[in-house]
């Protein structure tokens, strides 16, 4: 009896794991489109998600972020875009956005979207940093070190805006306080090439 007990114990048993196995082994369209992504397969993971209602807004936003990632930055846009027009208040359309601006040059468009991102969020921290690489790329070198100064204070240990504030310094031509950051910078980040070649 004992024998026939542990028989089916381990019948029963086996049955459990192949049951757990199929369970896990289903992965749903979302799953897979991470998976993918992981392995930098970004046209399998945009194409994993075709079942899944185009016109939802969580898809959107996942086409454009998968769209920026694989370089087709006008259908980035064009996803983030469409994100927007079903909600205006989505601050990961609105962030999500300026990354292809920023990858295609279109530094105003990319400085409006921070902008109104930072309406939404005032001290959302990409769109700081996002604004600021607008700011340099258009050589705003006062307004980016007021901007920089501003968000120190809020991110004192964020190394980059330390960098931003050296930058920005340096191009006005103030090379002590420019000195000050990138001594600063090197106490963050001890290897930075940047403030090591400014400095010598």
């Amino acid at each position: 009896m004992n024998k026939m007990s542990k028989t089916v114990k381990f019948i029963m048993l086996l049955t459990l794991l192949n049951y757990a196995n199929n369970i896990y082994a289903e992965t749903t369209p979302w799953q897979e489109s991470y998976r993918l992504e992981t392995l930098y397969q970004y046209d399998a993971a945009l194409s994993s998600l075709k079942s899944v209602t185009s016109n939802n807004e969580l898809v959107l936003l996942r086409r454009g972020w998968l769209n920026y990632l694989k370089g087709s930055h006008n259908k980035s846009i064009d996803n983030y875009k469409k994100a927007l027009s079903k909600n205006g208040k989505s601050l990961d359309a609105r962030l999500g956005i300026i990354l292809p601006l920023l990858a295609q040059q279109r530094w105003r468009e990319a400085s409006l979207n921070a902008n109104k991102a930072l309406k939404i969020a005032p001290w959302n921290y990409y769109a700081h940093i996002r604004l600021m690489a607008t700011e340099q790329a258009l050589k705003q070198w006062e307004q980016l070190q007021k901007h920089a100064e501003s968000a120190h204070q809020h991110f004192p240990s964020d190394s980059t805006f330390i960098v931003y504030l050296a930058r920005a310094n340096r191009k006005l031509g103030n090379t002590t306080i420019a000195r000050k950051w990138y001594k600063k910078l090197l106490e963050i980040v001890p290897e930075n090439i940047e403030a090591k070649i400014f400095l010598n």
